[in-house]
């Protein structure tokens, strides 16, 4: 064979070897293709569905108020409706009218209704033990507001308002600084078993020094016209005997001091120390009747609101959210009147 020939045949068998070298890589070659894909069906697959996030337009809120008893519960109104309006709330709104039925039957009706938030006032501390688990069982969390109840803290959401016995130990100090060598004082309660007048009366007697006694103490039930009998039979009972007087809220200190004038009592002649601080308290310090006016804040709408949502959202909250609160005297009232929203 020539070495033209054997050249061409060579040739020829060195193609054809590699023509099968080519087809036999080929489906290795298409591996990664295959590999590349699973990503792409991963991708189709349908994402994890996440929980709604609720706004403001999105809440029913169920206010069983408990009143209309005194100016500081109609601030309080008025901070929860006015609120409930600026942020687009659906507000269910009823007034107790300081029975504790009402409000029971109000919280639910509310239950019944399927509201996302029940912020409850409540008259009393006891007997809410059953309302609240039926509130529970149904899934609706509730804020206990301005008053506390006695009820298994794990039956509500939180608390919001202010610290009751606080308050009183503030009352106690001014009356200890008014009173530095001791005296005879009355006592003025708000309505019995309420938080407020628990705590007030307790937190009182625990700053109160020792060199002052508590002659008498009578409930006039938060109310201006209670106050003023109650305190018309202090003074026809304790003529002269004395020296100041601690009451409760500012409406019963009010009507307290019409029943002082119509003694002929003169103003500071007893020394009085009241609480919540409203534009009626402090006109009585201006005109001298009040020494110094425990600040208890009704404006809860917005603290409410804020609360609710978070709520509605799972968010945590705290259990115990406490207003800013101080003490108020005459000095500054006048100046201060005309900037006082209650």
């Amino acid at each position: 064979m020539s070495r033209f020939k054997s050249l061409v045949l060579l040739m020829v068998i060195a193609s054809l070897a590699l023509a099968a070298c080519s087809t036999a890589a080929a489906p290795e070659a298409a591996a990664p293709a295959a590999e590349e894909a699973a990503p792409a069906e991963e991708a189709a697959a349908p994402a994890a569905e996440e929980a709604p996030v609720y706004t403001y337009a999105d809440m029913t809120l169920c206010y069983p108020q408990l009143g209309a008893e005194s100016d500081w519960r109609t601030a309080n109104t008025a901070s929860i409706k006015q609120t409930a309006e600026e942020l687009g709330v659906t507000l269910i709104f009823s007034d107790a009218q300081q029975k504790q039925e009402n409000q029971i039957s109000a919280v639910r009706a509310c239950i019944e209704q399927g509201v996302d938030v029940i912020a409850l006032p409540p008259v009393v501390e006891d007997g809410w033990d059953a309302v609240l688990t039926e509130a529970q069982d149904a899934g609706i969390p509730v804020i206990i507001v301005d008053r506390s109840v006695s009820a298994d803290s794990s039956l509500y959401a939180a608390h919001i308002g202010s610290d009751m016995f606080l308050e009183g130990q503030r009352a106690a100090e001014e009356m200890n600084k008014l009173l530095p060598d001791g005296g005879n004082i009355l006592e003025l309660s708000g309505t019995v078993g309420s938080g407020a007048a628990t705590g007030r009366a307790e937190g009182f007697r625990d700053a109160l020094n020792d060199n002052i006694t508590i002659l008498d103490s009578q409930t006039g039930n938060f109310t201006r016209a209670e106050a003023i009998p109650v305190m018309e039979a202090f003074l026809k009972k304790y003529a002269g005997q004395v020296d100041g007087v601690f009451i409760h809220n500012d409406d019963m200190a009010i009507g307290a001091i019409e029943a002082i004038k119509a003694a002929g009592i003169e103003p500071g002649d007893l020394k009085i120390v009241s609480v919540d601080g409203t534009r009626g308290g402090f006109q009585a310090m201006i005109d001298g009747w009040i020494q110094a006016d425990v600040e208890c804040n009704p404006l809860l709408g917005p603290q409410v609101m804020e609360m609710g949502l978070k709520l509605m959202n799972g968010e945590a909250v705290d259990p115990e959210t406490l207003t800013n609160e101080t003490v108020y005297y005459p000095e500054e009232a006048e100046e201060l009147l005309p900037t006082r929203q209650y």
